[in-house]
């Protein structure tokens, strides 16, 4: 897309619809898809539903286009109970994994099919297709057919598609999952874009934790159809409200340590403030595992250390160092690559933890 298109497109943010799931159930057979979800999009934001497979992420968005009925609960739009509305009466648009245009159908065709649905005249329907077009950087490519295209630029086209009714929540059902690693990352920076120029209240379903944080204006994060923790990504990773959010959400190294009953906890040689309240099977006092990231760990060349390396990744300005305790435990270290140089494949090592409060979990056996 253009620099020059993105120019043209004033921001629009806050006009978007508000979205708000109440105390939604959804049961199949005994299987629980959603166990109460409660949560609120406000106007104008992009909100991703993460977690993994069969967590209820995409059941909630089906509840939202109408595809689903909950057992119990509602969808409520700007206040409005939808329910109950039939599906191709809800102002939403949807954007599938599987793009999911007519193959028989030119891409202007493809993009103003909702229109000529809706009976908007033939001269409008051509103007609002071409400015979509425009705006998803496909301008020249409506007399072409879908198999004439990427599935990069089909996306695209379905993005055009689905906003071309000016819906009040627009939703995503991981709609980057069938492309490659490349187009991803870009297609995900121009759903963005267009998102926030649009102003559209849009509902995100992935499973893809890279893509919710850097996408979405808060994350909420389902395991067995409860809802974990909704906030914003930098608060999501550094401020994890659960032992599951912090483990599912980034990386996490669990380490075994010792609760002092003064709301600390001793861990890996040092004493370390616990983070919030201990969860529930959490002794006031005794062994715990102890949950620290891995830019968290500090490891230095120690011949006298108590870990051995056993591999390393680059990443550019960060290598990736794993660790084997003495006690046979596996630790990651992220460090500054030029920190790294001396932890070569079995090397001795010392390891630390930076000064930062910590969470505890219930300790596992191996």
């Amino acid at each position: 897309m253009s620099s020059a298109t993105a120019e043209r497109v004033a921001p629009a943010v806050g006009t978007g619809a508000r979205l708000e799931f109440r105390s939604l159930r959804r049961t199949f057979g005994s299987t629980v898809a959603l166990d109460g979800l409660d949560l609120t999009v406000e106007p104008g934001e992009l909100i991703a539903l993460l977690g993994p497979s069969g967590c209820g992420k995409t059941t909630a968005l089906r509840m939202v286009a109408g595809f689903e009925r909950p057992d119990s609960g509602a969808v409520l739009v700007d206040g409005a109970d939808i329910t109950d509305v039939p599906a191709n009466r809800r102002d939403a648009g949807m954007v599938f994994q599987s793009y999911s245009l007519f193959p028989h159908m030119t891409v202007r065709d493809n993009v103003a099919f909702g229109m000529r649905v809706r009976k908007v005249p033939a001269a409008r329907r051509k103007e609002r297709a071409a400015e979509l077009l425009d705006l998803v950087g496909l301008p020249q490519h409506g007399d072409r057919y879908p198999h004439q295209l990427s599935g990069g630029q089909q996306q695209r086209v379905a993005l055009a598609r689905a906003v071309a009714l000016e819906p009040r929540v627009l939703l995503l059902d991981e709609p980057l999952s069938a492309l490659d690693a490349k187009v991803r990352l870009s297609l995900r920076e121009e759903i963005r874009r267009l998102q926030l120029s649009l102003g559209v209240t849009t509902v995100f379903v992935t499973h893809d934790q890279e893509e919710a944080l850097s996408m979405a204006d808060r994350v909420a994060v389902l395991h067995a159809g409860r809802l974990e923790q909704c906030a914003a990504p930098a608060e999501l990773y550094a401020r994890p409200a659960t032992a599951f959010v912090a483990e599912f959400v980034g990386t996490m190294n669990r380490l075994p340590g010792r609760l002092t009953g003064s709301g600390t906890a001793e861990v890996a040689g040092q004493t370390l403030p616990v983070d919030g309240e201990t969860p529930n099977g959490v002794p006031a006092e005794g062994e715990v595992d102890v949950l620290v990231r891995p830019e968290n760990v500090t490891a230095t060349a120690d011949a006298t250390g108590d870990a051995t390396v056993v591999g390393t990744s680059f990443f550019g300005a960060v290598t990736r160092v794993r660790l084997l305790l003495e006690t046979g435990t596996e630790v990651k270290a992220d460090l500054a690559s030029r920190e790294a140089t001396e932890l070569t494949v079995g090397a001795r090592a010392r390891i630390g933890l930076t000064p930062q409060p910590v969470l505890v979990v219930p300790r596992t056996t191996a």
